[in-house]
């Protein structure tokens, strides 16, 4: 059994999975692709359930992964159960994907997980019909997204606010944090998109999964988003991005001042896990290991000079 090489707060995102397996990877992988990660030399890992067959197929085998987790010695400290039917404009399909979700919670506690994990709601957008299932929509696509002539605004946003405030509540009952993940077109892309849904949700344990790439692509400043949200962000999806569209490249390659971001995560006293998230098809990044590889390396002298 390889020695860890990375300290645990050093998390191996799901999307170095992702990238070398498709969108979702097959669930029936899930321990070939934990001892891939513990080969790499991570003691900490992401797990993740994309959208109810996945999610259901994740919960079926978490005794079996978890014996896995336990075998390898890793830790899991968010699992992500991707749910976009949360955002839904149907309230029965919200209440759906609720039921969905409260699996992915017992998921969570199952691998010893502090938080489960989503992307923030997706509005109900009306895509044309051949747009795939992808992780990320470019901005684009999202711009000249429509959205259901029917729909009114006030009943949504209460409809979409309850429903979020019972699944931090289901989250709680598990005690779990419930992280939300920024993207471009959620509704809480940014720093101010967030801080106003959370206000909405008025949940202690709706917290910011803070993404350096994709705040930056969206014209988010780090630095002032971590000040802001200090008190929100527990977990940190870290890699570069240069500006021009989604992408996820190993910090070094693209334009985020790193040197900032550190200095202010060491002033508001961060201690929580960083996430390498490098990949994804968006991504020019050559050998996934290698860019693992490095991103963890260079992460770990971060994490040394500023004393994190």
């Amino acid at each position: 059994m390889s020695q860890k090489k990375y300290t645990e707060s050093i998390t191996c995102c799901y999307l170095y999975i992702i990238s070398q397996y498709g969108y979702p990877p097959p669930a029936a992988g899930t321990t070939g692709y934990l001892q891939q990660m513990h080969d790499m030399g991570f003691a900490s890992v992401e797990l993740e359930g994309i959208r109810e067959e996945h999610v259901l197929e994740m919960h079926a085998q978490r005794h079996a992964i978890k014996e896995k987790i336990d075998q390898l010695s890793l830790k899991v400290p968010y699992y992500c159960a991707v749910l976009p039917g949360l955002g839904s404009a149907d309230a029965e399909e919200r209440k759906a994907n609720l039921r969905i979700f409260r699996k992915g919670c017992e998921t969570a506690v199952a691998f010893g997980s502090l938080g489960i994990l989503d992307n923030a709601p997706l509005p109900p957008y009306q895509f044309p019909a051949d747009i795939p299932v992808v992780r990320h929509y470019e901005e684009e696509v999202v711009l000249s997204a429509g959205l259901p002539v029917d729909l009114d605004w006030k009943n949504y946003w209460k409809g979409l606010t309850d429903t979020y405030r019972e699944a931090c509540d289901i989250a709680a009952g598990f005690g779990l944090t419930y992280q939300m993940h920024p993207a471009a077109g959620v509704l809480s892309a940014t720093t101010d998109a967030f801080l106003y849904f959370a206000q909405a949700v008025d949940r202690k344990n709706l917290r910011f999964n803070l993404d350096t790439a994709n705040q930056f692509f969206l014209k988010d400043n780090l630095v002032l988003s971590l000040l802001r949200l200090a008190d929100h962000i527990d977990y940190i999806h870290l890699s570069d991005n240069r500006g021009a569209h989604v992408e996820h490249i190993v910090p070094g390659d693209g334009s985020i001042r790193w040197d900032l971001f550190f200095d202010t995560l060491s002033k508001i006293k961060f201690k929580g896990h960083i996430g390498i998230d490098v990949g994804g098809d968006e991504s020019d990044i050559g050998n996934i290991d290698t860019a693992y590889a490095r991103s963890a390396s260079w992460l770990s002298e971060k994490i040394k000079t500023y004393q994190l």
